[in-house]
């Protein structure tokens, strides 16, 4: 094949394959199959290879993304992105309905309703029917440059349709995270022991900005597109400009329709209230927009939001269930925490069959009586909430709810300690669910990192008597964990190797997976800074545990308990003898900065340069002290994108500093 042979062809292949992924993403209506357009993927990317001069950065080969870090440049919007006005009742849309009839002067005019999608807001551009640049919303003024994660994202054109586009326009929209992607990473993050994305918004925005755009192409993400801007749009008004701009290739919302009554409003407010329910992304509501372009520069600007257009936030969502049963379950640490088993319910596009009561205090704040109805709230947050019970369902002579006495597994008398809300099973070292917890924690990415070794491999290995206490995981040889159910060969050398690798886990992260009461990342970060080694921990008394940063007596009792018992003694002699990190590496043990010493800083939003968890280390090399909560002694607050409205209120109100990212680097320097 010639090289103008082989141009031509590689032009057709990305035609064609631009043309069936529109087809798939945008119409659902794909015409080939999954492998035969994997087929035509291949040979494409066979001829890119062996014709490099005709590489395209907007090839349908390169929507994998590229494993390479980069940071996200600034970009200032050629037309600032502006926020809506919230309305919360149909009232107030009425109360706006009214305001732009007045000001319109009786003329008549016509509304387009549509979806407030809960994504992350995005602003891309093309040129010449090619995808130019996406960037973020940012403060609406400027926003970061994330276009090499956006063209991961399969929903959004790379080279638009053959139409009547304009040459150069911009379009605007959200990046969401369908449901089923989010509760499948969800699931992957609560095995692994991570924090888990409170809803689909917070995952597409912490996706969005990962570094690795590879890494961001596994992640599925979706978008949906509201807003056409330019000099040279087909049309005269928004409702005909987005359905153009599907024909080219975005996908815009089914849901989006004129109205042309105040009767129509509500009714549409009415419906989407119940289907929204239906929809497999995030909505936090409506967006009502006036359809002239004439009209909407007459209605003109407030200094925040445009008068043209309002925003209809939905109630969070609640619905009434009834409860087949509670059950109680043991955990990690003994605390017997009871859930409320429940007929399914559907809530923010998932089904609800369960949720914590968290403690005794609850259920009799409650009420609850056997077989009730309750109400379960979500809110678009990923956890249930029952907040609630409809009296009136309640059956006659309905027994209340008790809390069991006795431990469900072991059945060991359970005990609760004055002042605390929680009833805990005191058979630490005799009850299946402690124990077995205590090898799934220490085996977990954040703690030793040990690969294969989940709930139902940890529950497997204590049940054939391989693993009883942590320290019997550095005991294992390949052919045991061969000889058991559900075990291959390449598990048991996967698992082996995780075991050995473990071995050089840093000592803060060693103190972690130990399960001491009380001690989390945080607190396990500040102990090993503060003693250095477990040889000096073994020595301390309660006092000078005390006087290490941050440790208060009641952990340091819980650190002195733990330590004197001598299944914990011996589980630590072994932990040495096998070679684990009992001390602090050297670099840690070099003499840290001092550009924050003394000062409590508070960490909130999503970052560009690095991660949360690297912002602690680097405040803590600096001497300085993290925090979860804003209060007087807060010296700043470092800020980036998405920080939270009621901490942003808070610091306004205390006069605490917010301090940018780059400010924060500039900063330390």
């Amino acid at each position: 094949m010639t090289p103008e042979q082989a141009k031509e062809h590689i032009e057709n292949l990305r035609k064609e394959l631009h043309r069936h992924n529109n087809n798939y993403y945008i119409l659902n209506q794909p015409e080939i199959s999954d492998k035969d357009f994997d087929m035509l993927m291949k040979e494409l990317e066979k001829l890119e290879d062996d014709f490099p001069q005709f590489f395209d950065p907007l090839s349908p080969t390169q929507r994998v993304g590229s494993d390479l870090s980069k940071d996200f440049e600034h970009v200032v919007h050629e037309r600032p992105m502006m926020s809506l006005s919230n309305s919360y009742s149909l009232q107030e849309v009425d109360e706006w309905f009214d305001r732009v009839k007045k000001t319109l002067e009786g003329e008549d005019f016509s509304i387009v309703g549509e979806m407030k999608f809960d994504g992350v807001s995005i602003s891309i551009t093309y040129r010449n029917g090619r995808l130019e640049k996406a960037v973020t919303r940012g403060d609406g003024t400027q926003g970061d440059d994330v276009t090499a994660n956006v063209k991961t994202i399969k929903s959004i054109p790379l080279e638009l349709q053959p139409g009547d586009w304009p040459d150069y326009f911009e379009i605007r929209g959200e990046i969401l995270m369908p449901w089923q992607v989010f509760e499948k990473l969800n699931a992957e993050r609560a095995y692994n022991e991570e924090p888990l994305f409170a809803n689909p918004r917070n995952a597409a925005s912490g996706t969005l900005k990962m570094r690795k755009s590879g890494e961001v192409a596994k992640r599925h993400l979706d978008a949906r597109f509201y807003y056409l801007l330019g000099d040279n749009l087909p049309f005269d008004n928004h409702y005909d400009n987005m359905i153009a701009a599907r024909a080219w290739g975005f996908k815009v919302s089914t849901a989006m329709k004129t109205l042309n009554s105040l009767q129509e409003v509500d009714e549409y407010v009415n419906y989407w209230d119940v289907h929204r329910k239906e929809l497999p992304v995030a909505t936090d509501g409506l967006v009502f927009k006036i359809n002239s372009f004439r009209q909407q520069l007459n209605l003109g600007y407030t200094a925040k939001s445009p008068r043209w257009a309002i925003a209809y936030k939905f109630n969070p969502e609640n619905a009434c269930t009834q409860l087949r049963f509670v059950s109680f379950e043991t955990g990690r640490m003994g605390i017997v925490t009871p859930v409320a088993n429940l007929e399914p319910v559907l809530l923010s596009g998932t089904i609800v069959k369960r949720a914590s009561l968290h403690n005794d205090d609850i259920i009799q704040e409650l009420d609850i009586h056997q077989g009730d109805w309750l109400y379960v709230e979500k809110g678009g947050e990923i956890i249930p909430k029952i907040t609630g019970v409809d009296e009136s369902q309640r059956k006659p002579n309905a027994e209340k709810v008790r809390f069991v006495t006795n431990c469900p597994v072991c059945g060991t008398k359970l005990v609760r300690i004055y002042g605390d809300a929680a009833w805990f099973c005191p058979n630490k070292y005799g009850c299946r669910p402690q124990i077995t917890g205590k090898i799934e924690h220490f085996c977990a990415r954040r703690m030793m990192n040990i690969d294969g070794i989940g709930e139902e491999t940890a529950e497997l290995l204590f049940d054939c008597g391989l693993v009883e206490r942590i320290a019997d995981l550095y005991d294992l040889k390949q052919e045991q964990l061969e000889a058991l159910d559900r075990i291959g060969p390449k598990t048991a050398a996967k698992i082996i190797k995780g075991i050995e690798d473990s071995k050089s886990v840093p000592f803060e992260r060693v103190v972690y997976a130990l399960s001491i009461p009380n001690v989390g990342e945080t607190t396990a970060k500040r102990l090993a800074l503060g003693v250095k080694s477990m040889d000096n921990l073994q020595k301390m008394n309660e006092e000078e545990i005390n006087s290490v940063q941050d440790i208060g007596p009641v952990i340091a009792k819980c650190i002195y308990d733990f330590l004197r018992d001598p299944v914990n003694i011996d589980n630590i002699s072994r932990l040495k003898a096998a070679g684990v990190q009992m001390q602090l590496s050297e670099d840690k043990l070099a003499p840290k900065g001092d550009k924050l010493e003394g000062k409590t800083i508070v960490i909130s939003g999503t970052f560009t340069h690095h991660s949360r968890d690297e912002y602690k280390e680097i405040i803590e090399r600096e001497g300085g002290k993290n925090s979860g909560n804003i209060s007087k002694s807060t010296s700043f607050v470092l800020i980036g994108e998405n920080m939270g409205p009621a901490k942003k209120e808070k610091c306004e109100k205390l006069g605490i500093p917010m301090i940018s990212e780059d400010d924060f680097l500039k900063m330390l320097a």
